[in-house]
């Protein structure tokens, strides 16, 4: 339990400057792009590292098939992908910003995000 202190300890230590770090890990996200696809590629979407849907594509094949409720499954699945890896980048990032020191918790946190 106490093997964390050390490392919870610096960060407070450095808390002062944990704004300006926010503020330059959001703007790295912003330019960064996750992707995900369903459907073998039928369905394709691109996320910003802030969750902006970037681009979202739809092939003509599956355009031409005319089927809704496939477009309708498809579509959200893809952008489950992208939105997991979306987290993933915003769990890199805090590790990043907190030098990688183990905080008990913080990947369920960032998971609930």
């Amino acid at each position: 339990m106490f093997k964390n202190l050390n490392g919870l300890a610096q960060v407070l230590r450095n808390a002062s400057s944990m704004g300006e770090k926010v503020k330059e890990m959001r703007e790295q996200l912003a330019n960064e792009v996750a992707s995900g696809s369903s459907g073998g590629g039928m369905v394709s979407v691109e996320i910003s590292g802030i969750g902006e849907v970037k681009k979202l594509r739809l092939s003509p094949e599956l355009m031409a098939q005319n089927d809704q409720e496939l477009i309708e499954e498809l579509i959200p699945a893809a952008m489950n992908e992208a939105l997991a890896k979306v987290r993933q980048m915003h769990v890199e990032k805090m590790r990043e910003a907190t030098g990688g020191i183990d905080l008990p918790g913080l990947d369920d946190a960032l998971a609930n995000l």
